[in-house]
């Protein structure tokens, strides 16, 4: 192992400490300070939320949290298993002897991607399943069958094959055929199939899970019509997902790109809320798109891709980030090409392999170990992102609060928090660390104060 190496691989073992001592504080704050409030609704909601309500809140966010620190021993012991201890590159060994190159370098590459893809969602199974069926079940979210949620898994696989394969063909295709600036087509390549994939989700892939039927409420088809129209918003239609098919949650989103945008309403929501909550949350969600939100989100998705397909382009360079993480570079013999630039004959090549031989980074590889470490490095900024899309928040409520009584969207949010089952007390660290949108308590106060406009 190169001095390289051995300080990537001191950097990558601190960070993993770093992320799970960090997670377990945090989750730990979170689980201490629920309890410690179980039992006394806050004053502000006192009137509203039952103590029943607020001590499921509480015992659900607390039994997620242990449950979550159980998957994040387990996802850390994997990290760990398929780089330092040797899977990733035992696999890849495993398969380079069973002459799958004899039908080219790219078979064998997806063939890596996929068995280390099968490998990982056996593992997650377990999990998978506890989660729906025992925690989701126990607090009365859980609507699916086994038999719906095995469907439901078929489906995703098929979809997987059928989306993701020829993608991931695609972009190993790129990386050994486009030259040094790969990562520029590449990214390229990625940005268009995500905005491909705004189009088609409405039309061609929910569908496969969830029936949408059109909004057949005159009433409130009239109401929440006179609202887009009020706040210059077009969609293609509006709709109701038989969301309680799978799950007492209830919500309502925006969803496509362009002219495909539609508007979905679980089932769940429209049961729940009166016309005039219903037209808040919708309201709601229009503020993003007044602001611009969506836009944003997409820009710094393109911006923040672009960063990670320069640094994978670096990086699929770099002996020592495969080393540095247990895994052997295939070796192949050098190309007359490059002939040039290799050290004397007899001398050592920086990887200490003889100076006729060089390391051809496996394509599939350089995007496993990537996947692998980019999510443990992002941890870190992770809080900067949550505290962007809680600002977008507030302004959407302040939007929504313009356009609609404001009582209607305190309304809607007391019962959407009290459905489901959402904690009114979260630990203030864990919650700005974690939280997407803010706390029940912050973000009314807000409306209460100044009428939900960002301070």
């Amino acid at each position: 192992m190169t001095d390289y190496s051995l300080v990537f691989t001191l950097v990558f073992a601190t960070a993993v400490v770093s992320v799970v001592l960090l997670n377990f504080y945090l989750t730990s704050r979170q689980i201490r300070h629920v309890a410690r409030h179980r039992d006394q609704v806050p004053a502000a909601f006192a009137a509203t939320i039952s103590l029943a309500a607020h001590q499921k809140a509480a015992d659900y966010t607390i039994t997620k949290a242990r449950f979550g620190l159980l998957e994040l021993a387990f996802g850390t012991a994997a990290l760990l298993g398929w780089t330092l201890l040797g899977g990733l590159d035992a696999l890849n060994q495993a398969l380079a002897g069973t002459g799958l190159d004899r039908y080219g370098s790219l078979l064998p590459q997806l063939a890596l991607l996929a068995a280390f893809g099968l490998i990982g969602g056996l593992l997650d199974l377990p999990f998978t399943l506890y989660s729906t069926f025992r925690i989701e079940e126990r607090f009365g979210f859980n609507k699916m069958t086994f038999r719906l949620w095995l469907t439901d898994l078929f489906k995703s696989l098929g979809v997987g094959i059928l989306i993701g394969l020829p993608v991931v063909a695609l972009m190993l295709w790129i990386m050994g055929s486009t030259g040094s600036w790969w990562w520029l087509w590449a990214w390229g390549a990625w940005m268009g199939f995500n905005l491909l994939i705004l189009v088609l989700y409405p039309t061609v892939i929910a569908p496969l899970f969830n029936k949408f039927q059109p909004l057949e409420d005159e009433t409130l088809k009239a109401r929440v019509t006179a609202l887009m129209k009020r706040c210059g918003f077009a969609a293609k239609g509006l709709f109701v997902m038989d969301g309680s098919k799978r799950s007492a949650h209830a919500n309502a989103y925006f969803t496509g790109f362009g002219a495909a945008k539609r508007v979905v309403f679980y089932d769940t929501l429209l049961k729940q809320l009166n016309p005039g909550e219903v037209d808040a949350v919708l309201a709601h969600e229009l503020g993003h798109f007044k602001h611009k939100h969506i836009i944003k989100r997409i820009a710094a998705m393109f911006a923040l891709s672009l960063a990670g397909f320069a640094l994978l382009g670096w990086l699929s360079t770099q002996v020592w980030f495969y080393t540095g993480l247990g895994v052997r570079p295939n070796i192949a013999p050098t190309l007359g090409a490059i002939a040039s630039s290799l050290p004397p004959e007899g001398a050592l090549a920086p990887w200490g392999g003889p100076a006729a031989l060089m390391p051809v980074p496996n394509d599939a590889l350089t995007l496993l170990l990537f996947m692998l470490v980019v999510p443990l490095f992002g941890f870190f900024i992770s809080p900067l992102f949550a505290r962007f899309s809680r600002k977008h928040e507030f302004e959407a409520d302040a939007y929504a609060i313009a356009q609609t009584d404001g009582k209607d969207l305190q309304s809607a949010l007391l019962k959407l928090y009290q459905d489901n089952a959402s904690t009114l007390t979260p630990d203030p660290v864990f919650a700005k660390f974690y939280y997407s949108h803010p706390p029940a308590s912050e973000r009314l106060a807000r409306m209460d104060t100044n009428g939900g406009v960002p301070a």
